[in-house]
């Protein structure tokens, strides 16, 4: 079959160059939109290294470039696992991203976040596809960063000309009542009026999900305590556990993911304080953390988008203790969400005091829950996303096939390969 007979196509690409959450996001909106059509088929192109520790729906596929990791004091990137310099790699991506968007040929290209890719890596990509009358698509999260240092960010990286020549439409998952992403960032007028809010992904379990059998070894209630991916999550598990060693009032017990991008050493300091109480479990990762969620009688975690969305649609009471470097993104986040009343902050850079986090366990019984707060809207963002891609999935328009990229056809082994034919007159 050609290429041009096949069904739909969507192509999203996510960075992943630390942590959980750009995947996540994009696992939920593809999942989604197959689910919603089965004849749409969506490719992710992605740096995580555990893009394949997850589950897709049929009709999902994904593509793994070599992975680079930021560093977390810096901000600057290093490859991950390959012995060759950054450049090279990033040199690498960039080929295999427009490659992929060339043979793929979407009939929608989502963008994740980065609105020109990693070091400008996609741009090529959004040239091709432009070049090709394929519409082309920005996902923003609810929260950027601080809006100073997005511009001076933007600005170094030229992001506002792609926003204002390439974009067809900028989604927000998120609601200006909570955030307005761009705020304080000069644009265009033209480029506000391609922003969409959709509100923010609700997350549902599996049909078949199977809860880790940690939460299940623990006798009575539970916290869920998780730090996302991990990789700055050491102080936040330091001081839970600092809790339970001051106070052995806290009427909860705790099962703490660690999350995959810990450090090993970390993680097995941290085991050996767990394992003095018989009511706290440790694990290193699952890929089904929403099945912990749903069963933990509250949360106390970083305030990444995801998890917040977790929060939201699993209506768990939650302590969110949010990371300010290298970004304000989890503390601005949290803020407003605290302004609502949808959860309560802490502050770690007021200080660690292990009675502070102690007496937020404690009066974690009291809190009120996400959904006794009315917010319209809140949680409608996959169907929204899904009526957005409909309408531009509604008149296909791939474009012509490159000039150095004829249509694919299966390659015939050697053992088997027939002379050429004549060519037709």
């Amino acid at each position: 079959m050609s290429l041009s007979g096949r069904s739909k196509r969507v192509l999203l690409y996510s960075h992943d160059s630390f942590g959980l959450g750009h995947v996540s996001r994009c696992r939920t909106i593809a999942n989604a939109i197959v689910e919603a059509d089965h004849s749409v088929s969506v490719l992710i192109v992605s740096g995580s290294p555990v893009i394949g520790s997850y589950e897709f729906r049929s009709g999902i596929d994904f593509v793994r470039i070599p992975g680079v990791v930021k560093q977390i004091d810096t901000g600057e990137y290093d490859s991950a696992n390959l012995r060759v310099n950054v450049e090279h790699t990033m040199e690498m991506r960039t080929r295999i991203i427009r490659d992929t968007a060339d043979i793929y040929r979407p009939d929608l290209f989502i963008v994740d976040k980065e609105p020109l890719g990693l070091r400008g890596e996609v741009g090529p990509a959004l040239h091709l596809l432009k070049q090709r009358g394929t519409p082309l698509v920005l996902g923003l999260r609810d929260v950027m960063d601080d809006p100073a240092q997005l511009a001076k960010e933007w600005e170094r990286k030229n992001v506002v000309p792609a926003l204002r020549d390439l974009y067809d439409e900028i989604w927000v998952y998120g609601l200006p009542q909570i955030n307005k992403p761009l705020t304080g960032i000069e644009v265009p007028p033209s480029v506000r009026h391609k922003m969409i809010y959709t509100g923010y992904l609700r997350r549902e379990l599996p049909l078949h999900s199977d809860v880790p059998h940690e939460g299940g070894e623990i006798d009575g209630p539970f916290i869920l305590v998780t730090p996302g991916g991990g990789g700055d999550g050491v102080e936040l598990v330091d001081w839970v556990l600092s809790a339970y060693e001051t106070d052995p009032n806290i009427p909860y017990g705790a099962v703490i993911v660690f999350g995959p991008f810990m450090a090993a050493a970390a993680r097995e300091a941290f085991r050996e304080r767990a394992a003095k109480f018989r009511n706290i479990r440790t694990l290193t990762f699952t890929n089904n953390l929403g099945a912990l969620m749903q069963q933990a009688e509250g949360v106390v975690a970083m305030g990444g988008y995801n998890t917040f969305c977790e929060i939201l649609s699993f209506d768990k009471k939650a302590i969110i203790v949010p990371r300010t470097r290298p970004r304000l993104e989890q503390f601005i986040r949290a803020r407003a969400a605290r302004n609502v009343g949808l959860l309560e902050m802490l502050d770690a850079d007021r200080g660690r005091d292990p009675q502070t986090m102690a007496t937020a366990l404690r009066q974690l019984p009291q809190q009120g829950l996400p959904s006794d707060v009315v917010v319209p809207g809140l949680l409608d963002g996959l169907g929204n996303v899904w009526r957005l891609v409909s309408k531009q999935l509604s008149h296909p328009h791939r474009g012509p096939a490159s000039l150095d990229q004829p249509e694919l056809q299966a390659t015939p082994s050697p053992d088997t390969a027939q002379p050429p034919s004549r060519a037709r007159t």
